[in-house]
């Protein structure tokens, strides 16, 4: 299998859906939302994707200031094509894209012991609220 690595976020939010319920990422975003999918590729400044052939096999999307912290939001490959190494090389090409910004991530809960692995130190103090949620 050839995976080609391409950078930008003009995606079809249709296949980057299927993209997602072919992971376990599928259960924490909204697949069914396409509108909203759109909107998440639409204001991503830093996409990675990884694809055999037409089929869109991978996906890194990043929220970056490339200078100081890039938040890699999303990390999906496809079940299919997993053990291979496209998720370390679509981290790859987002730490090299993201210039000298420091790569920060919230892991699924399948993917705790990945990310040690593959270089990742844990970060013991991120908190998050959501839209649902107020400030004070």
């Amino acid at each position: 299998m050839k995976i080609e690595y391409r950078l930008g976020n003009d995606i079809d939010p249709a296949a980057a859906a299927e993209l997602y319920r072919a992971t376990t990422l599928g259960e924490r975003r909204p697949v069914d939302d396409l509108d909203r999918m759109a909107a998440m590729l639409r204001n991503a400044n830093l996409v990675v994707t990884a694809w055999d052939g037409d089929l869109l096999a991978g996906i890194a999307r990043s929220m970056s200031d490339f200078a100081f912290a890039t938040y890699l939001s999303d990390l999906a490959v496809r079940e299919s094509h997993q053990r291979q190494g496209i998720g370390v090389e679509l981290m790859r090409i987002t730490q090299r894209e993201g210039g000298q910004a420091k790569i920060i991530l919230l892991a699924a809960p399948q993917a705790g012991d990945y990310y040690p692995r593959v270089g990742f130190t844990r970060h013991e103090s991120a908190w998050m609220i959501g839209p649902e949620e107020r400030i004070g």
